[in-house]
């Protein structure tokens, strides 16, 4: 079972427009409801996959009830834990002219201390079962900044293979308790480390305490810097689409590819090619089966020197 952690869900909600004009009032052409949150996109990606796959972080008010009826219709396994509070909702707004997307997200519901104890004694008991985590998003209110650093200090103590993919303070914090591996973007990548060149950001991010870091660099693929040595896989080519989610797919690429064995060029590989696929697919979040199949074999791998 790999485990995926959400500790900010939301109910994901698309509102495709003729055309998206400022200032001015539209008439929604279609309207779709999905449950949302990085963790859970990767869950849904992993379930595909074929892999058994465990959600888990917090879930509450009108939202939240909606958000769990959406998630029982598919593979991954609930184990979201209850609060007072509403799930944020996230609204996203398609120019069907343009296929632009504006994107609006709401900051998420404030969790107790008690909430909050209640979910690290359930991440305790599903960690028992797991063979692998990823800590995925942005905190909530009333957590502290270091909510990731314990929590991926608990799955080291379990010795199960934890990635993080968070981004600012909770990155930094997270990063400081060693995480096995680290997922971040260009942009999150030079916040943390004040560097803009990608090879040296992400060996200064490993001096931070990070065992491996994958860096997705849009475009130009995914770059990975590990003990074992450096890696970096591109797509053949330039791939036009919807990059919701993107990022989420190659997170569930890495992890599937670390519980099967793969090696390094293996994970890429597969962790690009599922990120290509979900942009080309119609659907924001969703990926292209038949699309992720063929560029697998036509993603590049490059080995570089240490």
């Amino acid at each position: 079972m790999i485990l995926t952690v959400t500790l900010n869900t939301a109910l994901d909600i698309t509102y495709r427009v003729p055309a998206l004009v400022p200032h001015a009032s539209h008439r929604v052409e279609e309207v779709a409801e999905r449950p949302g949150g990085k963790g859970l996109n990767v869950a849904r990606v992993l379930a595909a996959l074929g892999h058994e796959a465990v959600v888990t972080g917090f879930a509450g008010g009108p939202s939240g009830e909606v958000l769990r009826a959406r998630l029982a219709e598919l593979a991954p396994v609930d184990e979201l834990v209850p609060i007072a509070g509403a799930t944020r909702r996230t609204i996203a707004v398609v120019d069907a002219v343009s296929g632009d997307t504006t994107q609006l997200n709401e900051p998420g519901p404030l969790v107790s201390p008690a909430e909050w104890d209640a979910f690290v004694a359930t991440y305790g008991r599903l960690l028992d079962g797991a063979e692998a985590v990823a800590l995925c998003g942005s905190l909530p209110p009333g957590l502290p900044v270091g909510a990731y650093a314990q929590l991926v200090r608990q799955a080291r103590t379990a010795k199960v293979p934890v990635l993080l993919d968070t981004s600012g303070e909770a990155l930094r914090r997270g990063i400081a308790a060693r995480p096995d591996l680290v997922k971040p973007n260009a942009d999150e990548l030079a916040q943390l480390t004040g560097s803009r060149e990608p090879l040296r950001a992400a060996r200064d991010a490993r001096r931070r305490g990070a065992h491996t870091v994958v860096a997705s660099l849009g475009a130009e693929g995914m770059l990975a810097a590990s003990p074992e040595g450096l890696w970096q896989a591109a797509p053949p080519a330039a791939v036009r689409g919807n990059p919701t989610g993107a990022g989420d797919s190659a997170v569930a690429g890495l992890l599937s590819g670390l519980v099967e064995g793969l090696d390094w060029p293996g994970r890429l590989t597969r962790a690009v090619a599922l990120s290509a696929a979900t942009v080309l697919a119609p659907a924001a979040g969703e990926f292209d089966f038949a699309a992720y199949e063929k560029m697998l074999g036509s993603v590049r791998v490059t080995e570089h020197a240490h």
